[in-house]
């Protein structure tokens, strides 16, 4: 991270002073050091719960150097419960070493290195994923067997394969929130929407098979893992961009309603509605390629945009007319010394929607809260941000919300010459005590306080 975020000895220096601090900043904290590079990461479906902590299936991926092939790993997570972990636990971690709370579950070999994934949000157990191809693949991870990742194996089928790209498609998907469809965009400099409504059905039945992983009788498991796996066309293609569209995102009310950024520098808004030419088309959204965007969950009025110009920007969509150029962002948050990689809105809670996360090549992860623009105490703060993480040595290419647990972040960053492995995979929470309401924390302090009084022995 020489040229992004200083010289190796900076770096080391930075990541020490971090470390030091874990026990004051955050609630639970988990390092998982990597055997393979991953460009992506998300939660899956929470499946138990227990006194002191809950299981979580998490999504990732191993882009490995062709030796084994990539792969697609289902991981079981144990995500301890708030005011559990011990602080000098969670301080007390090897940087180089698997972390107990992240254990493999299931392997899928990916066809090509898997570039994203996303999962359905009615059912977190269907995902898709894209790689260097035209086309989006979905799987039913329950259904699909475990595989042994050895050199010469096979590829796991996928249970649909969407077609509709002209060229690759690499990076920009999503999935929709309202309904079952798909969004995707590629270098052919198009955007292409699909539903899966007709097949959805087969794949979540499959996954309730009682019989083995992979080997139920629904005709799309069967498809899926003995023959050419079923294809999908696209209900439209819209074009709008003059340059590769690097993320979508669908409208979270509306399946119909979804927006793309890309290395053009635009935003566009499209209503499938009224036709595949774009409903409002912001010119020059950023002052460099838009890398990433986010529709608000909860307040679905505001629209979130990273760029390659170190910013990230709020839009109001009623602020945006239908003509070029139009618009201009109600805010820009200004905190990252190298390119915004990915952006998103909290997702757990409405009376949290101004709260948001973005990462970036610096290394860093920023959460910011809107509602404190303008109200921040330190100068020398960027208005808005009120945390930051800073454990990964290198560029964060990925993180998630986890919609089960509030305030509880999975991120990956691109770190393997510095920590001797693949990558690095963190889970954190920040301590309440960031977040909460002032003077509720000076109450609970002041109460700590007598408390630690009383408890001092007299002379």
């Amino acid at each position: 991270m020489k040229e992004k975020g200083g010289s190796r000895a900076a770096v080391d220096e930075r990541y020490a002073q971090w470390k030091s601090l874990i026990p004051v900043l955050y609630d639970w904290f988990a390092n998982h050091n990597l055997v393979w590079p991953s460009l992506s990461c998300r939660w899956g479906p929470q499946f138990e719960q227990a006194t002191y902590k809950n299981r979580q299936r998490l999504y990732l991926s191993e882009q490995t150097d062709g030796s084994v092939p990539n792969t697609l790993v289902i991981a079981n997570c144990e995500v301890v419960k708030p005011r559990v972990a011990a602080a000098e636990h969670i301080s007390q971690f090897n940087e180089e070493a698997r972390s107990p709370f992240v254990k493999k579950y299931k392997t899928i070999i990916h066809p090509g290195e898997v570039n994203r994934i996303r999962e359905l949000p009615q059912d977190s157990r269907i995902i898709a994923t894209h790689t260097d191809s035209p086309d989006v693949l979905i799987w039913d991870v329950e259904a699909q067997p475990n595989r042994h990742a050895v050199l010469g194996a096979t590829d796991s089928r996928p249970d649909l394969i969407l077609r509709g790209h002209e060229e690759n498609a690499e990076f920009a998907l999503a999935m929709c929130p309202a309904e079952p469809y798909v969004l995707s965009g590629g270098k052919d400099k198009s955007v292409v929407w699909w539903s899966i409504q007709d097949h959805i059905s087969g794949l979540g039945d499959s996954s309730k098979s009682e019989t083995s992983p992979g080997a139920s009788g629904s005709k799309h498991s069967k498809t899926a893992n003995e023959k050419d796996s079923p294809k999908v066309d696209p209900r439209g293609v819209f074009h709008g961009h003059d340059s590769t569209v690097e993320d979508v995102q669908f409208c979270p009310s509306s399946a119909q309603e979804f927006c793309s950024v890309g290395d053009d520098a635009c935003l566009i808004l499209w209503d499938a509605r009224t036709g595949t030419s774009p409903a409002v088309k912001v010119e020059k959204a950023h002052g460099g390629d838009v890398h990433c965007v986010d529709w608000n969950l909860h307040d679905v009025n505001y629209i979130l945009t990273g760029s390659a110009d170190n910013s990230v920007r709020m839009w109001d969509r009623r602020n945006l007319g239908p003509g070029g150029g139009a618009g201009s962002p109600i805010h820009k948050f200004e905190g990252h010394k190298a390119a915004v990689l990915c952006v998103q809105a909290c997702i757990w809670s409405p009376d949290k929607a101004s709260v948001f996360g973005s990462s970036a090549e610096d290394g860093f992860l920023n959460v910011w809260d809107h509602d404190k623009v303008g109200k921040k105490k330190n100068p020398n703060s960027p208005g808005g941000l009120f945390f930051q993480h800073a454990g990964h040595r290198d560029k964060i290419v990925d993180f998630h919300w986890n919609s089960s647990d509030p305030w509880t972040i999975v991120s990956v960053s691109d770190d393997g010459e510095s920590t001797g492995g693949g990558g690095t995979l963190q889970i954190w929470r920040m301590s309440d005590l960031i977040y909460r309401p002032e003077d509720e924390v000076l109450s609970e302090l002041e109460n700590f306080k007598s408390h630690l009084a009383s408890c001092t022995p007299r002379a």
